[in-house]
């Protein structure tokens, strides 16, 4: 099958065929359009081949390669494969290719792809997907195309091809077809790992060995694994005591989610470049490394250079004195004289404004502006003020009109772009340069005034960040004609402006860069001398005529010339792209000014079109010489219209700037012998700043075309592009600069940048100036070569400095476009910046994906992508996202606004559909990862703190028998007897009292109801159960009163019982096994529980998740008996057991813990004393009843100290979420309990509620504590907040304050704060602390303490304060000796109320003695202490306690099972998941874990799906800048994901097994390379 071009079509089909492949390559219609369309087209033509069953719809190509000789018909690649001319470079392709070529010899790599929900994956099933081309797919067809034909080097080389050839060094049978490796759909099949190269770079010999990621032993991990296999060879570590998780036993690891980290793992274990030798002190002992440079990098050896003196400006005796002046002479000497011919969009003449006509309508509109806008006493406008120029692109007359209108009336025009929406891409921008140049009145044309977006009035709304402006029509029919007495005051060129141009900078801000009139006039002179302009030829342009070359050629010289200008809009470019050669060809035009996008447009379009003929064009001007990509358009332009009269010395590429005007041009020349200058230069070398001509090594290399000479009058130089303005050596890459009449004077009224950029010295090597008149930087980078010819390497605000080496941003999208194949990005739709992360730059890609590519595809595109730009740069690619079509911010002409691009990346809204990050490979400056030092003896650590005077880190609470206080509960050992005793003095008092959900009393208790109610339990148990004493019974009971009188039962029938939370009838598949291990690890002999219990427990659902038949007896409470047992039981040794606490950690692990009846008293008076309970006390209770503080708050204190209890439910707040704060308001309570999730409820959902509570009557002022219990560092930002929101419901700020407790000890800590009067009555104890400390110091186990707002400090809120019999000391987790004040250890505690040890079925005795009964290995080895397994230090405060002592203050940091060792250093997972929160406004909770010593953060999305990919650099960018961690799997789910325990912490481990065994059903997981 042949290309349409051997075949004999029709013209008009050769027509449509050249505006599909247009608007397929700049991404208007998709390739499946265009393939449909296009077969449509030639199907009737295609010869018939019975048999083959080929689809016409891809076709097989050819493509003859093009020599000088040979190109009489250009044979088009299908566009899909092609790339953008701009960035074409033969060579520069092959360099790739040959560098993949490398890559994928060194070994293959596989990493893993990142996995997406279903329906995040763009459904592209298989007969929409369009195969790629099969050419060169496989070998017969290889020998098919003509064997043993060498083809010339300039089709794109296959990369098969070049392997082979790389091995046999044969050329002969290369195909050039830019194709797929795959043919057809079987990319998805073979996986990418097979295409995937190494990405690490240089020879593997002389690496040191590379930087740990994964501190584990190689040997248990399999590294080399064959490709089926999918499981990892380790299972994940077991935690403690792994046999308890609550998931069972710990998840084997397999399943996809496993094999694709381990894959990671493999990938990052392979050696990465050398590691760095120096570092810095990053303000702190924390190293972070720094770049050192290379000794062997290239330095610049050349001499100082010269400045470069453009030739004379020839003064020729007809120049006008200024340009208004050439006006007038041409509008009176002859009007009749075309000045300007503007197209419609087919192409035909739409209006040829004559020089008559500009002349008359410009006065028109100058006149009026001055006279008619205003009053006569107060016109709106004087001479000198600026006024903004809108005008669409397709209208040049209306705007030349508007632009001589203002130098006439001798205002300043600040040509813009039309606003076309209230959002446009930068407008914003432009509003603040028009409000900074004091802009009030706009002129545009009448069809754009129509077109602006009005509101309903019809008024034209402000746009955002504009001032307010009065739009004025500029077209005659709507202006008053001058009075004959009336004429423009026309004078010589002078030093006021004439106008501004505006420029967009690298960060999205837009200066004004103003021109004064000496400036407009002496440049339009400089052009008219190096151009060789004459009086009336016609110049064709292409460009923007508004700003830069399209301007200073278009409007402005042409004037001065009496040209005739041709203005091709872009509009009519996109139609039509060949319009501009057929107007020169029609119009013999002697010069055009075309960018080279115009000339790719040309070269794809080009048809056998006989009539062309380019023998007129004398110079044809390339705007963006400064682009060195631009060659390659220029050269394969020459090649194909040579033929058609294109002569090769009409090319003309010019560099210029908005700052400094035209910087250099090359002049059309007839001696066609001097060939232009090249320069091939090694890109190694340009990245470190020095012209290297290439040598060995010819992958990484770019060509360079000179710009021409410096314009006439000017003078050129190159200096250093950072720090002083000193002159570069010759063979060095620095920023031109200029010294001209003709350049911008400054940025509107910015005085400093100004300074910096127009007024600038360069000197010479000894520190003295060049010349005393000031140059001005342009903004390109290049260097001056022989002959004063100028070459430009790229611009300022392309360049990225990563690492110390330069890198220009056209440079690396050329090399992602030379990837092939290229079907899955379009190809002018790339944006390439850098952001910083850490301390340097980091290089970010975007592209624009088509709709019909594959995910496995483009991940695979994406993967080639990052190892070129490795291969040819070397320099990583720290993040390349995919957006869908169309989505990246335009500039008005179509390109991509790359500041913009980057904000929205920035702050999370590019809404990528596929994302590929790769911290591993760039971040090379991490600190090094930190060597544990050989531990100091606990006796030298002692001695030491002695001798530097600081004190051992120990304190305790005030001691209980000095404490004098009526306590009449003291007297019995048991809280059974207690109980007795109140029922029999104070039969009637209340103690409990439970409220529903809607804040009515559902049910309460006073002493006698409530010891009754024990009896007849007790009498159940023993004849219904036939229990004997000491026999554990489970209590399944929803948190109330029946849960209590179970309690009190158990004891007075000698019973332990064991509160468990009952299952969730919405979800017993989950609850349910909890309940059953609990009561299987308990060894309970019985259950009671109520009667909707018991059948809850027997259902089929129950059935389904667990085994009901092995359930112990169930007792239910509800039908009890009606006689009182015989005895009440009375234990004979205080130490027995009273009841079993049963949790399950944050870790997963499910923990007993054995209650004495001792320490149960002991707790009780403790909590007492602490808070001043008695009788007549009344406090609200919102806590879950099942274990620690919050069971003995709701079941014990009160029959202890006789206070009265308000219990809340808090699932009832679930129902109403206001429900615990009523209770309290309507209760006057003054002291309450809750648990953070409570709290975070009511601050969650009564936030907006405040005023209507306080309506309500809601008063929170009489509570003067209201305590957290919680087992976990204090949540100081929501307790915070949650003090701030309620502060106008009267809550006072210090009433909020925290507990702490543990498994070996249930409270540790307990602040109870005493407002108001109540502070003078002893035993109040101070606020509570907050102290900030350094989180680095943190990671190192060491505790610094910083001030407020400083970077790195966290703040800590202290935890309470001790309890009366507490003791604590803080010792070294390790060594376990003491350690001193404010030094970071874990927290050991010895009381009284100490839990007497776990309660385990497996009788775990070496852990019960370790937590239970440790001793200090030096100092005070006596007392025996119990293990918290919290980390936490004491410091001493500057308050006083009641008893006048120094107050001591403890601060819990964190649990050592929760914390991770990473890089040798202790994370707490909550630290890294509040960074992450912070990143982006939909992420509403995050856990982070560690799986092989990669960090895994899983975040919760509250937002679109689209949203999630946006999530993946943000998490990744935060944990970077804030913790030194480079993050290895980013998942996101939906809300909810997370598991969270009743205390309202996360479950971390949980969420862990769910992720391995693959259960989180995420939205999208992403594996950082």
């Amino acid at each position: 099958m042949a290309d349409r071009d051997t075949l004999p079509l029709p013209l008009e089909v050769r027509d449509r065929l050249a505006e599909l492949e247009l608007e397929l390559s700049e991404g208007d219609i998709t390739q499946k359009g265009y393939e449909k369309k296009r077969s449509k087209l030639i199907g009737a033509f295609l010869p018939k081949a019975p048999g083959k069953g080929m689809d016409p719809s891809v076709p097989h190509e050819r493509r003859t390669p093009v020599t000088p000789g040979s190109s009489s018909r250009y044979h088009r690649r299908r566009s899909s494969g092609s790339r953008d001319e701009r960035y074409r470079s033969d060579v520069h392709t092959e360099a790739v290719q040959a560098a993949l070529a490398k890559q994928k010899e060194r070994g293959k790599m596989a990493v893993p792809m990142p996995s997406k929900r279903r329906s995040l994956v763009v459904q592209s099933s298989m007969d929409a997907y369009t195969p790629p081309d099969t050419s060169s797919g496989s070998e017969e067809e290889g020998s098919m195309q003509g064997e043993g034909t060498p083809t010339s080097s300039q089709g794109s080389i296959n990369m098969e091809n070049w392997i082979s050839r790389a091995i046999h060094g044969s050329t002969t049978s290369s195909t050039t077809s830019s194709s797929s490796t795959q043919s057809g759909g079987s990319g998805a099949a073979s996986r990418l790992a097979d295409v995937m190269g190494q990405t690490h770079l240089g020879k593997s010999e002389n690496h040191s060995t590379p930087p740990d990621v994964t501190s584990y032993t190689t040997d248990s991990i399999q590294v080399e694994r064959p490709q089926g296999s999918t499981t990892a060879s380790r299972a994940t570590p077991k935690y403690g005591n792994a046999e308890l998780m609550e998931t069972g036993d710990g998840v084997p690891v397999g399943g996809r989610v496993s094999a694709k980290i381990q894959q990671l793992v493999n990938t990052l274990k392979r050696p990465k470049r050398p590691p760095l030798r120096e570092f810095f002190v990053d303000d702190f002992e924390e190293l972070l490394e720094v770049q050192q440079p290379d000794p062997n990098q290239p330095k610049a050896e050349g001499a100082q250079m010269l400045a470069m003196r453009g030739e004379q400006l020839g003064v020729v005796t007809n120049w006008p004195p200024s340009l208004e002046a050439a006006l007038q002479r041409w509008g009176t000497i002859s009007p009749k004289a075309p000045c300007l011919t503007t197209m419609d969009t087919n192409g035909k003449p739409l209006y040829i404004l004559t020089y008559g006509k500009l002349w008359v309508r410009s006065m028109k509109v100058a006149y009026n502006i001055l006279h008619k806008l205003g009053s006569k006493q107060e016109p709106m406008v004087r001479p000198g003020d600026r006024v903004a120029l809108v005008f669409p692109n397709n209208d040049p007359a209306a705007f030349m009109v508007a632009f001589y209108g203002c130098l006439l009336a001798e205002l300043v025009p600040v040509p813009i772009e039309v606003p076309l929406t209230r959002k446009d891409a930068g407008s914003q921008q432009i509003g603040f340069l028009l409000g900074s140049c004091g802009v009030t009145v706009a002129l545009t044309s009448d069809a754009c005034h129509k077109g602006l977006p009005k509101s309903t009035t019809g008024e034209i709304p402000q746009f955002k960040g504009w001032p307010k402006l009065l739009w004025f029509v500029t077209e005659s029919k709507h202006l008053s004609k001058p009075p004959r007495d009336w004429f423009p005051h026309i004078k010589d060129a002078n030093n006021d402006t004439a106008y501004i141009e505006y420029k967009t900078c690298k960060d999205g801000s837009v200066l004004g860069v103003t021109v004064m009139r000496i400036a407009l006039l002496t440049h339009c002179q400089a052009l008219t001398q190096s151009c060789g302009y004459t009086e009336a030829e016609t110049i064709v342009n292409v460009l923007d005529f508004k700003k830069d070359v399209g301007l200073w050629h278009g409007i402005l010289t042409s004037v001065m010339n009496m040209m005739h200008v041709i203005s091709i809009p872009y509009s009519l470019m996109k139609v039509n792209p060949l319009s501009w050669i057929q107007k020169v060809c029609q119009y013999k035009a002697k010069v055009a000014c075309v960018k080279s996008r115009d000339m790719h447009w040309a070269l794809v379009a080009h048809k056998d079109q006989r009539d062309i003929n380019l023998s007129s064009l004398r110079m044809l001007v390339v705007a963006d010489g400064s682009n060195p990509w631009s060659i390659s358009s220029c050269d394969a332009f020459l090649n194909v219209f040579q033929s058609k009269g294109l002569k090769p010395e009409v090319i003309c590429p010019c560099a210029s700037s908005p700052e400094a005007l035209t910087v250099a041009i090359r002049r059309p020349t007839d001696d066609s012998n001097q060939p232009p200058g090249r320069g091939v230069l090694s890109m190694q070398g340009l990245s470190h700043g020095v012209i290297r001509v290439d040598s060995e090594e010819k992958l990484s290399v770019l060509t360079l075309q000179d710009v021409g000479t410096a314009m006439p009058g000017a003078l050129v130089c190159v200096v250093k592009p950072d720090g002083v303005p000193q002159l570069c050596k010759t063979d060095e890459i620095g920023e031109l600069c200029v010294c001209s009449v003709a350049t911008g004077t400054s940025y509107y009224g910015l005085s400093g940048m100004t300074k910096n950029t127009f007024e600038v010295f360069p000197m010479n090597s000894v520190g003295a100036p060049i010349s005393e008149y000031p140059f001005t930087r342009t903004g390109l980078l290049g260097f001056v070569g022989p002959g004063g010819l100028c070459f430009i390497a790229g611009k300022m605000d392309g360049l990225m400095v990563v690492g110390g080496r330069r890198h220009n941003a056209d440079d690396i999208v050329a090399t992602a476009l030379a990837v092939e194949p290229m079907k899955f990005v379009y190809r002018g739709r790339i944006a390439v910046f850098s952001i910083t992360v850490l301390h340097d730059e980091r290089i970010v890609v975007v592209a624009e994906q088509r709709p019909d590519s594959t995910e496995e595809d483009s991940f695979q595109w994406m993967s080639r992508v990052l190892q070129a730009i490795d291969g040819i740069h070397q320099v990583g690619v720290y993040c390349l996202a995919l957006v869908p079509s169309n989505t990246l911010p335009k500039t008005p002409l179509g390109g991509i606004h790359l500041s913009e691009s980057k904000q929205l990346f920035l702050e999370g809204s590019l809404h990528p559909c596929n994302v590929l990050m790769c911290p591993h490979t760039c971040v090379t400056n991490l600190p090094k990862p930190r060597q544990k030092q050989p531990e100091i003896g606990p006796a030298s650590v002692m001695v030491g703190n002695l001798v530097s005077g600081k004190r051992i880190a120990q304190a305790s609470g005030r001691d209980l028998g000095q404490m004098e206080d009526n306590d009449q509960a003291r007297k019995f050992l048991f809280l059974s007897e207690v109980l007795q005793w109140r029922a029999q003095t104070t039969p009637d008092h209340v103690l409990y009292t439970l409220l529903n959900s809607r804040g009515t009393i559902a049910s309460s208790l006073s002493c006698v109801q409530l010891h009754k109610r024990a009896e007849k339990i007790a009498t159940m148990l023993a004849e219904r159960g036939h229990l004997q004493d000491g026999d554990h019974v489970a209590l399944v009971y929803p948190p109330g009163i029946d849960l209590i009188a179970a309690f009190y039962g158990c004891l007075y029938a000698g019973c332990v019982p064991i509160t468990v939370r009952p299952p969730h009838p919405q979800n017993i598949a989950t609850t349910l096994p909890t309940v059953k291990m609990i009561v299987e690890v308990s060894r309970s002999a019985c259950m009671m529980t109520t009667a909707v219990i018991c059948k809850l427990l027997r259902s089929k659902e129950a059935s389904a998740a667990v085994d009901v038949r092995t359930w112990p007896p169930v007792l239910d409470t509800d039908d009890l008996p009606k006689k009182k047992p015989p005895l009440l039981y009375k234990p004979s040794n205080p130490d027995t057991l009273a009841y079993l606490d049963f949790s399950v950690s944050t870790t997963g692990m499910l923990a007993g813990v054995k209650m004495s009846h001792t320490a149960t008293s002991a707790f009780c008076r403790s909590i007492k004393l602490q808070c001043e309970l008695y009788p007549s006390r009344e406090v609200a209770i919102c806590l879950d009843p099942y274990c620690g503080l919050g069971f003995v708050i709701w079941c014990l204190c009160s029959v202890y100290s006789g206070h009265q209890s308000i219990l809340i439910p808090p699932s009832e707040l679930e129902v109403n979420p206001a429900l615990w704060l009523l209770a309290v308001s309507q209760y006057k309570v003054r002291d309450t309990f809750c648990s953070y999730s409570v709290m975070e409820l009511c601050t969650k959902g009564l936030g907006l509620q405040t005023e209507s509570l306080k309506s309500r009557g809601l008063d929170l002022s009489r509570v003067r504590t209201c305590v957290v219990v919680a087992e976990e560092r204090p949540r100081i930002a929501l307790t915070q907040s949650f003090s701030k929101l309620f502060k106008d419901l009267g809550l006072h700020p210090r009433a909020v304050s925290t507990s702490f407790g543990c498994r070996v000890n249930l409270a540790i800590c307990l602040q109870p704060h005493r407002l108001g009067k109540l502070a003078d009555q002893g035993t109040s104890g101070p606020d509570p602390t907050t102290v900030y400390v350094d989180m680095r110091a943190l990671r190192h186990d060491r505790v610094r303490l910083v001030e407020r707002g400083s970077p790195h400090s966290l703040p800590l809120m202290e935890s309470g304060k001790i309890l009366p019999g507490v003791r604590i000391i803080i010792a070294n987790p390790e060594t376990k000796g003491p350690l001193g004040d404010s030094h970071l250890g874990e927290i050991w505690v010895c009381s009284g109320h100490n839990a007497s040890g776990y309660f385990t079925v497996y009788g775990d005795e070496a852990l019960q003695s370790d937590h239970f009964n440790s001793r200090l290995s030096f100092g005070d080895t006596q007392t025996i202490w119990a293990r918290t397994g919290y980390l936490g230090f004491l410091r001493r405060t500057e308050l006083t306690d009641a008893s006048g002592e120094r107050h001591d203050a403890l601060y819990v940091v964190g649990a050592l099972d929760e914390a991770m060792e990473l890089r040798g250093m202790r994370y707490h997972p909550i630290d890294i998941e509040t960074s992450v929160i912070r990143t982006h406004k939909s992420i509403t909770e995050c856990a982070v874990f560690t799986w092989t010593n990669l960090l895994v953060v899983v975040v919760e999305l509250d937002g679109s799906e689209q949203e999630a990919l946006d999530l993946v650099p943000l998490v990744t960018n935060v944990v970077l800048e804030e913790h030194y961690l480079i993050v290895g799997v980013v998942v996101v789910v939906d809300i909810g994901v997370i598991p969270i325990n009743s205390r309202g912490e996360k479950q971390r481990m949980h969420l862990r097994d769910g992720f391995l065994a693959d259960q989180l059903d995420p939205i999208y997981v992403a594996y950082n390379m």
